[in-house]
């Protein structure tokens, strides 16, 4: 990066650091802390919310999804706008009525503490690991930028965040999270008027959605009902609508965002904006990788997007094979542009036999550089078995660090690292909430001094921080981070939200029966996910049938023992 870019990074890192520790000043209780006295308006909810679910991962791993497997993932948060109508009308107003700092706090009043307890374990298992790989996202791009190891930059990048999480605590998260979502969607539609800049003269916007259309990667609705498919428009609006409902209803990282409302209706409207603003940004996201597809149609891309693995095999003994493999690569390339110029002229010539012929050659010479591509990561994987041969989270980035130019590659950097900080931030303050309210308060200090859980607050961010520090180390693992995160969640999310309906709404059933069919289903859900016996959102579906159907039949049980 340039000089001009390094200054825009630095100024916008430290200026919102510094922002929220300014307009966090003088929190001196746990309620501040943690829900900054519930004095923020709607649009603080509203941006913070956004803001805690559009991590890092959002903008560089979703460009990078849709530039391997096209559109279709916006159709995962089809049963957002739903789930945000029943959260307002049942989940809001229970947990304002009830005072709560954390949403587990209820079950303990509805139910009983371990069943409390165990809720809370189950969220701060998911919601550790997930923030890890939050603080993974942009550490990746320190590690391209500076050209370090990947481990210096991400205990740098979880540093950052732990140190003004713990100054400000909610209030700090909120305001600066405020400040981020205005300089994030001011920075993403500069990078998509970018990037269709970058096309060749001839091409224009039109033309670049007919190419990616042409080549499989506009597929925004599917309506194909099948299990093991990911992304169609079920598993979107059902098994979205359980996840999204579980994470905004049950996860204390966005609890903790509405909380912080003023009233109710505040609360509410947060939550609304979120739901009218969330699919048309992650369409648009997910736009910004159609076109930058496009633009690698028309410049050759590297053959493999990820440096740190590149730079592996060129410098092991399978070198002159990598490079055999990437000089025919290019050939193939260069080949590809003959049809590709061939389809566009057919296009401004709305000549419908040619442009089939012309997308016909153009899809065979697509699938020539995608097998040479897979001779390119197999040899990775001859060379070092634990390869990392993913490289969707690198695709945008490369573009940014290779195309745009000076000034506003600091920009989009910065925009990613805000997104990462946002998200982190939230992450470790519900933490350190649910820890010291549902356990260190409520079970190891019962009467302790108010300074004092101030205090077990901040350390709770610490330690907190260190082990999500700790799982971002090994975040490299997990393939494309944007599916990574929304697996993990769904493992836990099911069986949480089963605990919470049958706390609302089947109010004959009792803790026992509710505790043991929550442990039941969990261990299920694991199973299945093991066993890939279907597609990841449907976990969720599963984990919260299942959780309210056994414990119904467990409560039956347990009556008629009773009664006998």
């Amino acid at each position: 990066m340039s000089n001009i870019d390094w200054c825009i990074l630095l100024i916008t890192l430290i200026g919102v650091a510094v922002y929220g520790i300014y307009k966090s000043r003088g929190t001196k209780n746990i309620e501040g802390y943690l829900l900054a006295d519930r004095k923020l308006p709607w649009y603080h909810v509203g941006f913070s919310v956004i803001a805690t679910q559009a991590s890092a991962i959002t903008f560089l791993s979703a460009p990078g999804q849709a530039f391997s497997d096209g559109m279709r993932f916006v159709q995962f948060y089809f049963g957002l706008p739903i789930a945000m109508v029943v959260l307002c009308i049942t989940f809001v107003p229970a947990f304002h009525q009830l005072n709560v700092y954390t949403a587990y706090e209820y079950l303990e009043k509805r139910f009983d503490l371990k069943t409390r307890s165990l809720t809370a374990f189950l969220f701060l298992l998911q919601r550790g690991l997930s923030t890890g790989i939050t603080i993974y996202a942009p550490a990746i791009v320190l590690s391209t930028i500076l050209k370090i190891d990947i481990t210096y930059t991400t205990v740098l990048m979880g540093s950052i965040v732990i140190l003004y999480t713990i100054s400000g605590g909610a209030k700090a998260v909120s305001f600066t999270q405020l400040f981020q979502m205005t300089v994030i969607f001011s920075g993403l539609i500069v990078a998509a008027i970018m990037v269709v800049y970058q096309l060749p003269y001839d091409v224009s916007f039109s033309d670049s959605l007919h190419i990616a259309g042409s080549l499989g990667k506009m597929n925004l609705i599917d309506t194909t009902f099948d299990w093991n498919n990911k992304y169609n428009i079920w598993s979107g609006i059902i098994g979205g609508f359980f996840l999204q409902l579980s994470y905004f209803g049950t996860d204390q990282s966005q609890v903790g965002r509405y909380l912080t409302g003023s009233s109710v209706t505040q609360s509410r409207l947060g939550l609304i904006m979120n739901g009218l603003i969330k699919i048309p940004m992650q369409f648009f996201i997910l736009l910004i990788g159609i076109l930058v597809f496009t633009f690698y149609q028309f410049h050759e891309p590297p053959i493999f997007f990820n440096p740190v693995e590149s730079n592996k095999i060129e410098q092991s003994e399978y070198n002159s094979d990598y490079q055999k493999i990437k000089n025919d690569y290019s050939t193939l390339h260069q080949q590809k542009l003959s049809s590709l110029n061939a389809f566009v002229k057919a296009l401004h010539s709305d000549d419908q036999s040619k442009i089939k012929s012309t997308k016909l050659q153009l899809n065979e010479s697509e699938q020539k550089l995608q097998k040479c591509r897979k001779s390119a990561t197999d040899l990775m994987l001859k060379h070092n078995p634990k390869a990392d041969v993913n490289d969707s989270n690198y695709v945008f980035l490369t573009f940014v660090m290779n195309f745009l130019p000076v000034g506003m590659i600091g920009l989009i950097i910065a925009i990613i690292f805000l997104a990462s900080m946002g998200s982190t931030a939230s992450g470790l303050n519900s933490l350190a909430g649910t820890f010291v309210v549902d356990f260190y308060k409520r079970i190891i200090k019962q009467d302790n001094h108010v300074i004092n859980y101030l205090k077990a607050s901040r350390w709770a961010t610490f330690l907190w921080g260190v082990f999500c520090i700790v799982v971002a180390l090994y975040a490299s693992r997990l393939g494309n981070l944007i599916e990574a995160v929304n697996i993990l969640g769904s493992l836990f999310y099911g069986t949480i939200l089963g605990i919470f309906l049958v706390a609302f709404y089947v109010k004959y059933v009792h803790s026992q029966a509710v505790f043991i069919a929550a442990c039941i289903a969990e261990v299920f859900i694991i199973m299945a996910w093991q066993l890939d016996l279907m597609a990841f959102l449907w976990l969720n579906v599963l984990g919260c049938l299942l959780v309210v159907v056994i414990a119904i039949l467990l409560q039956f049980v347990l009556s008629k023992k009773q009664s006998v």
